[in-house]
């Protein structure tokens, strides 16, 4: 059998998730894909450590695969420039889908646009149960520390209130595209149930500001003629950026690897 080429892959975006993914990459944790380099903001962030930075058209150019994990706002401006190129995308900021004509851009090709599962788990079986009309309704509660969810949009006042909560406090009930502008590192999961289920003006999301909460959980209700369906994770914080759960990047390392080496996926 003629051995297959290993999957090229380029990061945009050397955050804390993206370290975490080059790191990963670097030691093998994606068996068939390769670094190829990354996109940076900041010059000299890659190459400090000892990454190839690329603009992006040497990246499109060099590489199979462009993995985004830069943010909602870089993932709207840039996103669309990799699939219109015809190279496909990985997105982790899942975020960028809520503005239909964004949503559009991304998706539309020629390039494909494949999503990223981030934090929570069962939008296999929502969309398989979407099919028909087979879910009316959806909601997701999210619960994460007050310290992970300050905004720069916030007011010294709202911010004091939001650090000063002593007990679990709904700090925002409102529709998919409220929760992604207000809270964009916070919330891509509401974009990513309204990419599962379709249901992008009828989802209702809540966020919570729980002082004592261990862990980020999200929480998913769905519901209509195909059943009721019920998920909640529990994930670890990343240390480096609180407003993420941990699992993102082992969700991205995966996701690579099933690409690199399709065989055994589920589908």
């Amino acid at each position: 059998m003629a051995q297959q080429s290993p999957l090229r892959v380029t990061l945009l975006g050397l955050g804390a998730i993206g370290a975490r993914v080059t790191d990963g990459l670097r030691t093998g944790a994606a068996p068939g894909a390769v670094l190829i380099g990354a996109v940076v903001r900041t010059p000299g962030t890659a190459t400090a450590r000892g990454i190839t930075e690329l603009d992006l058209d040497d990246a499109v150019a060099s590489s199979d695969l462009v993995v985004e994990c830069a943010g909602v706002p870089a993932a709207r401006e840039l996103g669309p420039r990799v699939v219109s190129a015809g190279r496909d995308l990985l997105l982790v900021s899942i975020g960028a889908l809520a503005d239909p004509l964004d949503r559009a851009r991304l998706l539309d090709g020629p390039g494909v646009c494949r999503l990223s599962t981030g934090a929570i788990g069962g939008l296999d079986l929502l969309r398989a149960a979407t099919r028909d009309g087979g879910i009316t309704r959806a909601a997701l509660t999210t619960t994460k520390r007050p310290e992970a969810l300050v905004q720069p949009w916030m007011t010294g006042t709202e911010r004091a209130a939001l650090l000063g909560v002593d007990a679990p406090t709904r700090i925002l009930t409102g529709s998919v595209r409220d929760a992604i502008e207000r809270f964009p590192g916070s919330l891509n999961v509401a974009v990513a149930l309204a990419a599962a289920t379709g249901l992008w003006e009828e989802t209702e999301v809540r966020l919570v500001a729980d002082p004592g909460a261990p862990r980020t959980e999200h929480a998913i209700e769905a519901s209509g003629p195909a059943g009721e369906y019920r998920f909640t994770a529990a994930n670890a914080p990343l240390p480096e950026r609180p407003a993420s759960s941990g699992i993102v990047s082992q969700a991205v390392l995966r996701g690579i690897a099933d690409l690199a080496r399709p065989g055994g996926a589920f589908i």
